[in-house]
């Protein structure tokens, strides 16, 4: 009897970092970040990273953790002309290749200006991967992850969200970050 309480105890306990980082959205459905992997030749692959939301968004985190087996690779480059945030100030991209890791960061403002990530689908950025040892890339694994600096994760920031007047209500700051959806899809 004491066993089986012990082992529930334990169950749950480990269940609740899961239930910490499941997909949440206060602001309707809840968003998805795709991660489109695909071939480009035999040491050179692309990740297109495309995100599907529902309400404005003014700040994204996207850290992925890439593995090619045994064989070193690096994110080269990341580029964000003609996606989505293409009109964002801040455009970063910090690739580490000692974990081969890659953190893509997205804010909207740094000061006057009024930007957002308007409601819809589509692609945000698109991620150029090579093998660092002359080696032929045979399959491109990609994950999301908490990656340094800090707790790095899989993030968006939604704007102030108002409703239509006569029920017009701000939702408060600490309300607006979500907790996106991740899909990869391979192509063939």
């Amino acid at each position: 009897m004491k066993l089986t309480g012990i082992v529930i105890c334990a169950a749950v306990l480990l269940c609740l970092p899961l239930a910490a980082s499941a997909q949440s959205d206060p602001h309707g459905e809840v968003d998805t970040v795709y991660a489109d992997v695909s071939r480009v030749d035999d040491q050179n692959w692309t990740i297109t990273v495309s995100y599907t939301n529902d309400e404005a968004i003014v700040g994204l985190t996207v850290p992925l953790k890439m593995s090619a087996g045994l064989n070193r690779i690096v994110a080269d480059s990341a580029i964000y002309t003609g996606g989505r945030v293409d009109h964002f100030t801040l455009k970063a991209f910090r690739p580490d290749t000692a974990i081969q890791c890659v953190l893509l960061g997205m804010v909207a403002n740094l000061g006057p200006t009024y930007k957002r990530l308007e409601p819809g689908s589509g692609r945000l950025a698109t991620i150029f991967v090579s093998s660092l040892e002359d080696k032929p890339i045979d399959s491109l694994v990609v994950d999301t992850a908490t990656v340094p600096p800090g707790e790095q994760r899989l993030l968006g920031v939604a704007d102030e969200v108002q409703g239509t007047p006569p029920d017009t209500t701000r939702i408060p700051r600490d309300d607006v970050r979500i907790t996106p959806a991740f899909v990869i899809r391979y192509a063939q």
